[in-house]
């Protein structure tokens, strides 16, 4: 894909967040029962097996959306905070979870260093346009602290492009272990969604990354 200008980029995302922002409680209700109970274990269990061995694991919840994902690391013992672009989500999740929520967009990160054991982005970077995720990649590796763990799940595939008013980009496995390592993370594991069905009726592909 020929490289988008910077107008472009912010078209994707002022359209992307705006399809949440009006659609922000039909969201919450379509997905807060929604079973992530694999990805969430996978994600703590890394943590515990990779080095970071404290009780509570400071955690980025990375496109937290309305706070589902949040409110369970909170119960578990953690102390995450949230970051989504959509303004909406940012309050519905500090009402849900309690928890510190930050109000930024994914191409305009401000991350700091070395402050999170984990970044967990669940269905979330697949909206970052390709020629910007090994930049957004690396501010998460720099969020990181040394041996940190970023788990990501996201639509797989190979194409990049709207679908109706959101912007996704879709890869597959090898592509996506390519860029983890371009920003200087190392693969773990992965593995595909929904568990026990045959590969064409898995759409989700999840990957597990250290610093």
């Amino acid at each position: 894909m020929p490289k988008q200008s910077k107008d472009m980029l912010d078209k994707i995302e002022r359209l992307t967040l705006g399809h949440y922002e009006t659609n922000a409680e039909s969201f919450w209700q379509g997905t807060r029962d929604h079973d992530v109970s694999q990805n969430i274990d996978t994600f703590l269990n890394a943590l515990a097996k990779h080095g970071q061995r404290d009780e509570a694991q400071d955690i980025l919840d990375f496109g937290c959306g309305p706070g589902r994902d949040l409110q369970t690391f909170k119960n578990r013992g953690h102390r995450p905070v949230g970051l989504d672009g959509s303004e909406a989500f940012c309050e519905m999740a500090r009402q849900h979870s309690g928890r510190e929520v930050l109000h930024q967009q994914f191409l305009s990160l401000d991350l700091g260093e070395n402050r999170f054991n984990g970044i967990f982005a669940n269905a979330s970077m697949f909206h970052v346009p390709g020629q910007e995720l090994p930049r957004v990649l690396k501010a998460c590796h720099r969020a990181l602290r040394v041996g940190g763990i970023l788990f990501m799940s996201n639509p797989r595939g190979n194409a990049e492009g709207w679908q109706g008013e959101r912007y996704g980009h879709y890869m597959e496995f090898d592509d996506s272990k390519a860029c983890l390592e371009q920003a200087g993370f190392t693969v773990l594991d992965h593995y595909y969604r929904p568990a026990g069905k045959p590969r064409q009726q898995q759409p989700w592909l999840a990957i597990v990354s250290q610093r």
